[in-house]
């Protein structure tokens, strides 16, 4: 578990804190986790599926290519700008 070493204050209405103060109850968490957990859920961190789909890139087997002028043909003819 990571070291939780911010403090976040956040105001909320009453209606909001009754909803967080039973789904926690319900749960047996805190009112800090679920907000944590939503945090988490919103806003996701990127960088690993990033780094994932990086190395996966560069551990894929080589493809051959075609000569660049048939290359930008293809893609020209792909495009619809057929010279």
């Amino acid at each position: 578990m990571c070291m939780l070493d911010k403090r976040l204050q956040v105001l909320v209405d009453h209606e909001r804190y009754e909803r967080l103060a039973k789904r926690a109850k319900e749960r047996g968490t805190s009112i800090g986790m679920l907000v944590r957990e939503a945090i988490d859920s919103c806003y996701p961190d990127v960088e690993p599926r990033r780094k994932l789909a990086a190395k996966r890139i560069l551990a894929a087997e080589p493809m051959p290519l075609p000569d660049i002028k048939e290359f930008k043909r293809e893609l020209d003819a792909i495009r619809g700008n057929r010279h």
